[in-house]
């Protein structure tokens, strides 16, 4: 698996590329080493760099935060992606069986991985602050590659997938909400109250 393909692929041309990974022998393992924490790394870094050099949006401008914070928010930010990833594969795994499919905890690890691709990809907009909010909408585009992915490689049956899918949204905005909420607090919590007068 060529990683730069992968992610092209995923992106542009899905029906046929989750064909193709359906088919793929994997290790969850590999689904990290070799393709997630590698892109993951995209919006961490590029929010680093954004938020060093033009400071963290606020209000109608900008304030400048201590790189010692800017860093623990990529830090955080990095590991927030990478616990998101392992915590919706684990949901999917354990609900597939009350949806028509089956437990493989790689299969539903692929399809988590790689419906993540378009948000770690336009992730790279992040080197701009103000733009972090259209990254952040491609991830909208991550939750059709995921409908399509549920369907593909983890069988779901045609009449259980709208409802399976349903779930595991409301499941990824309550991790994605209780993990950035973490990440926010962590790395600018304390200066966000103390500029907030």
């Amino acid at each position: 698996m060529n990683l730069v393909e992968r992610a092209k692929n995923i992106m542009f041309n899905p029906k046929q590329e989750w064909d193709v990974i359906k088919t793929e022998t994997s290790t969850v393992g590999d689904l990290y080493t070799k393709y997630a924490l590698l892109l993951a790394a995209i919006p961490a870094v590029a929010g680093f760099l954004g938020f060093t050099i033009f400071g963290y949006p606020w209000a109608l401008g900008s304030i400048r935060i201590p790189i010692s914070s800017v860093l623990t928010w990529g830090i955080m930010t990095y590991i927030q992606m990478i616990a998101s990833i392992v915590v919706i594969s684990f949901i999917i795994d354990a609900l597939a069986p009350s949806f028509g499919s089956t437990k493989d905890m790689v299969a539903s690890t692929k399809v988590t991985v790689y419906s993540f691709t378009p948000a770690w990809v336009a992730g790279i907009l992040n080197i701009f602050p103000s733009l972090g909010v259209i990254a952040a909408l491609a991830g909208i585009y991550g939750l059709v590659l995921m409908y399509m992915g549920l369907q593909k490689v983890k069988d779901v049956p045609q009449d259980k997938l709208v409802a399976f899918f349903v779930v595991i949204i409301i499941a990824s905005i309550v991790v994605s909400i209780v993990l950035g909420l973490i990440v926010t607090s962590i790395a600018f919590g304390s200066y966000m109250i103390d500029t907030s007068f």
